[in-house]
C-alpha cells in the first residue's frame, strides 16, 4: 500500500470513530513504509482522540517523533499545538508550555488566512475560554448528543412504522445504527419497549405527569411526608435510552468493521 492508501483509510476510520484502528492502520503504514510525517500525525490524532492521559502521552510522543525528522511540517505542527493547548498546566507544565514555541513557528511557515492559521486561531480560542464560556462548552455537547439520541430515536420509530428498514449500504452509519437497534428492540419481551420508542415524546410526557401524580398521592395518603418513588415510572424510559446507545455504538462498530474488509479487500485485489 501507498503512503496516500494508509492515510485515506486513517481518515476514513476517524471520520466514524474508529481511532484503534486509525492507530493500527497508522502503526501498519510506518512499519512497511518507515517514518512518514502524515501517519505520524494520524498516530497522534487517533492517541489524542481518546482524551485520556497515556493516550495524550502517546500522541506527544508521535507528534515529536515525527517532527524531529519533518520539524517544519504543519500538519504535525498544528495538532501538538492543540494537544499542548489542551493540557492542563498544573499537570503538565512541559506540555502546557510548550504551546507558545509551536504557536510561534506556526506563524512563520503558516501564512495569514491559511487553513493552518484557521486552526491555530480555533485551538486558542478555546484555550482562552473562562470558566463559564467551559460550562457553556459543555453544555452545548450535551445537548448535540442528546439531539443526535433523539434524530436517532425518530429514525427507530419511523423504521418501527414501517415494519423494517430499507437495504442499505454497510457503510451507511445512520442505518447502521437503526439496524442495530431494531435487533436490539426485536423479540415478544421487548414490545413495550418497541412502543416507548415509537411514541418516545409522548411517552416522556406521560411518564412525568405520572410521577407527578404518584409522588403526590403518596404524601396525600399519609404514606410518607415526601416521596420520589414516583421516579421509578422512568425505568422503561431509561432502558429504551439505553438500548438506543447501544445501538449507536454497535452500528459504529459494524460500519468500521465494513470499511476495514473493504480496505482488505482492495489489496488483496491489488496483490499479483
Amino acid at each position: 500500500m501507498t503512503r496516500d492508501e494508509y492515510a485515506a483509510h486513517c481518515e476514513e476510520l476517524f471520520a466514524v470513530g474508529g481511532f484503534s484502528k486509525v492507530r493500527k492502520r497508522s502503526e501498519s503504514g510506518l512499519e512497511e513504509l518507515g517514518p512518514d510525517p502524515v501517519l505520524y500525525r494520524w498516530l497522534g490524532l487517533a492517541h489524542a482522540a481518546e482524551d485520556e492521559d497515556d493516550h495524550d502521552a502517546e500522541a506527544e510522543k508521535a507528534y515529536e517523533t515525527g517532527l524531529a525528522r519533518w520539524p517544519d511540517d504543519l500538519g504535525l505542527l498544528v495538532s501538538y499545538l492543540e494537544l499542548c493547548l489542551r493540557a492542563d498546566e498544573w499537570t503538565y507544565p512541559g506540555r502546557s508550555g510548550r504551546a507558545g514555541l509551536l504557536k510561534e513557528r506556526i506563524a512563520v511557515l503558516a501564512p495569514v488566512g491559511s487553513p493552518e492559521a484557521a486552526r491555530v486561531e480555533d485551538a486558542l480560542g478555546w484555550a482562552g475560554r473562562g470558566y463559564w464560556q467551559d460550562v457553556r462548552e459543555r453544555t452545548a455537547t450535551a445537548r448535540a448528543e442528546r439531539a443526535a439520541l433523539t434524530s436517532h430515536s425518530i429514525d427507530v420509530a419511523e423504521a418501527l412504522e414501517q415494519g423494517g428498514q430499507a437495504p442499505a449500504h454497510p457503510e451507511d452509519l445512520r442505518a447502521a445504527e437503526v439496524a442495530a437497534a431494531l435487533e436490539l428492540l426485536a423479540g415478544p419481551w421487548r414490545a413495550p419497549l418497541r412502543l416507548l420508542a415509537r411514541h418516545r415524546v409522548a411517552a416522556y410526557v406521560a411518564t412525568f405527569v405520572l410521577v407527578l401524580a404518584t409522588n403526590k398521592a403518596l404524601v396525600l395518603s399519609g404514606t410518607v411526608s415526601y416521596s420520589v418513588w414516583g421516579w421509578i415510572w422512568f425505568a422503561p424510559l431509561l432502558l429504551v435510552d439505553s438500548k438506543l446507545k447501544q445501538a449507536r455504538r454497535l452500528g459504529r462498530q459494524r460500519v468500521i468493521a465494513a470499511m476495514e474488509a473493504r480496505h482488505a479487500e482492495t489489496v488483496t485485489h491489488r496483490e499479483p
